[in-house]
């Protein structure tokens, strides 16, 4: 019997597989990440922006807090109270 070695090199039955698997990590070095934010979202961004005028007011009352000269006036808060939850559904 004589063997040839010529017939050898198409005996790896894996070389197909991984000649696919080369061409597919390059296909993927390739690709590109994509982002779209939609007009909606854009304009929710928008809107989460804190309102500078809301902020000087929290600033404000941060500052009596600290000093000790914010004063709650326990019945109006509870009026308020029972308002918001007499409007609840």
């Amino acid at each position: 019997m004589k063997i040839n070695g010529t017939i050898q090199s198409n005996f790896n039955p894996y070389q197909k597989q991984l000649q696919k698997q080369a061409e597919v990590k390059q296909e993927m070095k390739n690709k590109e990440d994509k982002l779209q934010i939609s007009s909606q979202a854009k304009q929710l961004q928008e809107t989460a922006k804190p309102d500078p005028a809301r902020q000087k007011r929290v600033q404000e009352i941060k500052q009596a807090v600290e000093s000790g000269e914010y004063n709650i006036d326990p019945k109006q808060t509870a009026r308020k109270m029972i308002a918001f939850w007499n409007n609840q559904p």
